[in-house]
């Protein structure tokens, strides 16, 4: 039985729900195997949420991708399959371990030609783009690294992101650690204030749902 990843939910109503709800294609559930061994397995997204993403996608039609937060590449391919064959995901990370996991899945499942990693600190690969004058070109983008960063990646992502285009924000409700006054961490402390800040942003159309540890939907006016 797998543990829920949704907080709160108990595993016999998790286990029903992937039973009834998750299409994992065979080559993700071989990655998402390989990774529950791996010592920084709790980065993983859930599964459920991979093909959330994955459908907001298509929903949205993108075609344009950024990822901020690759660890082994779950997310990322679950959203190379949604894309159509000319789509693109501009993917950033630091780590050439973690990555090189995530490039082998991607080659396996012939989409490696949609994603463009970029090992270098996200910020300096969003300043980049901005810079070459991408802003306002993309359709979509995931946001699951460094909790002290959000909100300076987010400003940045909100730049590069069309009108209409969707942001999706991964750990925002982090293990209900937020509501936990005697929680004082930095993480915790700049997640409470992210969410703070994104509540009272008239730039955005906002929904936060609880799909596995949180999810921030934000659609830019």
């Amino acid at each position: 039985m797998a543990p829920s990843k949704t907080l709160h939910l108990p595993n016999e109503l998790y286990e029903y729900l992937l039973s009834v709800s998750l299409r994992e294609p065979e080559l993700l559930f071989k990655l998402r195997e390989e990774t529950a061994r791996h010592p920084r397995a709790n980065m993983q997204v859930a599964p459920e949420q991979g093909q959330f993403l994955g459908l907001l996608v298509k929903l949205i039609g993108a075609k344009k991708t950024l990822e901020l937060g690759v660890f082994t590449g779950y997310s990322s391919l679950s959203v190379a399959l949604a894309l159509p064959p000319e789509g693109k995901i501009i993917a950033c990370d630091v780590s050439e371990e973690f990555t090189e996991i995530a490039r082998r899945y991607w080659k396996e499942a012939g989409v490696s030609e949609k994603i463009h990693l970029r090992l270098a600190p996200a910020i300096e690969t969003l300043e980049k783009l901005l810079a070459e004058g991408e802003a306002e070109t993309f359709d979509f983008a995931f946001i699951d690294a460094d909790k002290e960063n959000y909100y300076h990646y987010y400003e940045l992502v909100l730049k590069l992101i069309r009108p209409g285009g969707l942001i999706a924000i991964d750990n925002v409700l982090w293990s209900g650690r937020v509501i936990q006054a005697d929680v004082q961490d930095s993480a915790t402390n700049a997640i409470r204030d992210f969410n703070s800040k994104l509540h009272q942003d008239d730039r955005i159309d906002l929904s936060l749902i609880s799909v596995a540890d949180g999810l921030t939907l934000a659609i830019k006016r």
